[in-house]
């Protein structure tokens, strides 16, 4: 298994340290960056194999490729997305599906979380695909909200529902073993191909829709924190602190 990253994002309302880098290299505590964190929980888990995919601004991650993988003792694999400021991340996702079949534990670039969510993935493995979720905060229209089915397995997986009739949130980190990469990877196409503005998770309800199964597993109280805006960037300031 290896480790993955999905940071060719640009990060917009994150002005104006957009400017110039991608989402994913903004500092968080000191010189650590989100994506810092992420490549530390990667290794801490033992995943020293790890795909970045890169878009906006890829040319300021390059330059701290080497010593990221000295820092972190990790190899790094850059996928580029050249469609990054124009479509959304499934087609992003999409992009690393090679990848896919060595099995992958994947994280978004805008995510800052303590690497228990990476122990509680692994502590949880089953056959298909694993979300981390979660099930105690409280909800609001923004989050990336899940329904689950009988079975305690996704049923639907959108922003755009009741906050009320929803199970938690998605965290941005995902488990894909290695039986459902082909899957995966062919509902992630139709998804770009129907829209290319949809997200990954838009793929993770067309492989649902086709019969897939996707389980989740809850990560309990933990600080954690999607970077969007500069108001989520000062709470990532606060936490980042405490890992």
């Amino acid at each position: 298994m290896i480790g993955m990253v999905l940071a060719a994002g640009a990060g917009r309302r994150l002005r104006p340290y957009t400017d110039t880098l991608p989402k994913a290299l903004v500092p968080v505590d000191g010189d650590t960056t989100i994506l810092d964190i992420a490549l530390g929980n990667l290794a801490e888990v033992g995943l020293t194999d790890v795909v970045i995919v890169v878009g906006y601004c890829a040319g300021a991650v390059e330059e701290r490729k080497a010593a990221l993988e000295e820092r972190y003792g990790v190899s790094i694999t850059l996928v580029h997305n050249d469609k990054a400021e124009e479509w959304n991340n499934a087609y992003s996702m999409w992009l690393a599906r090679e990848h896919f079949s060595k099995g992958v534990l994947m994280v978004n670039g805008d995510t800052v979380h303590p690497v228990s969510v990476e122990k509680t993935l692994l502590a949880h493995r089953g056959p298909d695909i694993l979300l981390a979720v979660d099930n105690v905060k409280t909800l609001a229209d923004e989050e990336m909200k899940v329904i689950l089915d009988e079975g305690e397995h996704l049923k639907t997986i959108t922003k755009l529902m009741d906050p009320s009739t929803a199970y938690g949130e998605y965290i941005g980190a995902t488990l894909i073993e290695p039986a459902a990469a082909e899957p995966l990877a062919d509902a992630l196409k139709a998804t770009w191909e129907a829209n290319p503005d949809q997200y990954y998770e838009d793929g993770y309800q067309e492989l649902v829709n086709r019969g897939g199964r996707i389980a989740v597993a809850p990560i309990g109280a933990v600080d954690w924190v999607e970077v969007d805006n500069h108001d989520d960037l000062e709470k990532a300031r606060r936490i980042a602190k405490t890992y």
